[in-house]
């Protein structure tokens, strides 16, 4: 059974090796016969929640921005894939912010059950992405359908470019594969 498939590529830099891992991702779901839609915050004007919470109550948000048609794409997505490089052992500010206005979700009928994450980062220790997967997981432990199925997490790339021929390419395809 196919299924819709977003990704979401946070860094704001154009080739960047975040956006490769999700590219392979989406690549690899694609393969699978699934419908796949990767979407680049390059150029998206998305900003700061105010925590007014007038979202739980008119069902959107009052900020009038990119944010609106992301969210209405999460909302439909059975799988929601987040690409992130790795800032100071946590998620891109640009990803934690689209996070936060993702609120009007909440309380809707969303149809996504699986959530993956895809990081990069220049220092290459197991530990790297540990607060990025943390924070991930707050967010999925609002919606209680939801599931963090796993992560791909590349070290040791920086400039544009350094991950390609990486073996984590491979890990992030068929991770889109079998999604």
């Amino acid at each position: 059974m196919s299924k819709k498939v977003v990704v979401i590529s946070t860094s704001l830099r154009k080739n960047s090796n975040s956006n490769a891992l999700a590219e392979s991702f989406a690549e690899g779901a694609g393969a699978a016969g699934n419908d796949v839609e990767v979407i680049s915050l390059i150029g998206k004007q998305i900003s700061f929640c105010k925590g007014c919470f007038a979202c739980q109550k008119i069902g959107r948000c009052v900020i009038k921005d990119d944010a609106a048609e992301i969210e209405q794409k999460v909302l439909n997505a059975d799988v929601v894939v987040w690409a992130t490089p790795i800032y100071y052992y946590e998620m891109s500010g640009q990803m934690k912010t689209l996070i936060d206005r993702l609120n009007p979700l909440y309380p809707k009928d969303y149809k996504f059950r699986d959530v993956y994450l895809l990081a990069v980062a220049e220092d290459d220790g197991e530990y790297v992405p540990q607060r990025a997967v943390e924070g991930l997981k707050g967010w999925i432990d609002c919606f209680e359908k939801a599931e963090f199925k796993g992560f791909v997490f590349c070290g040791g790339v920086v400039d544009e470019g350094d991950i390609e021929g990486n073996e984590k390419l491979k890990e992030a395809y068929d991770a889109g594969y079998i999604c």
